[in-house]
């Protein structure tokens, strides 16, 4: 049983950058694909990016060029850095946990992750 834990939300100014933080334990981290959703209020959640066990990468077009995901297997936390922030980036994070290890390719959406953290609140001010 996998649980995450989300942090560095908060509230930034339109162009400004936050770094989310996703701290994983009770699984095998470096075998798991993770992914970052978000939910704006009054719409349905949406993937930002996904970052495999390997390293591939994926973004959505929202997050391409701006946001930046990694991983780091010794500390068990995937970051999500956003830079040049938009008012239309507020949203409820969300990292998430592949439920199936060694996965190949990343998925975009939430039907195969099975371990949701709690959510972290972004507000990005205009």
């Amino acid at each position: 049983q996998v649980q995450l834990v989300e942090s560095g939300g908060g509230l930034v100014q339109a162009g400004g950058s936050l770094r989310l933080s996703c701290a994983a334990s009770g699984g095998t981290f470096s075998r798991y694909n993770i992914g970052w959703f978000r939910q704006a209020p009054g719409k349905e959640r949406e993937f930002v990016a996904v970052i495999t066990w390997s390293g591939s990468i994926s973004y959505a077009d929202s997050a391409k060029g701006r946001f930046t995901i990694s991983r780091d297997n010794v500390k068990n936390t995937v970051y999500l850095q956003m830079n040049s922030m938009k008012p239309e980036d507020t949203a409820i994070y969300y990292c998430a946990c592949d439920g199936n290890p060694s996965r190949l390719r990343p998925s975009t959406w939430e039907g195969p992750y099975d371990y949701w953290g709690q959510g972290t609140q972004v507000t990005v001010s205009s």
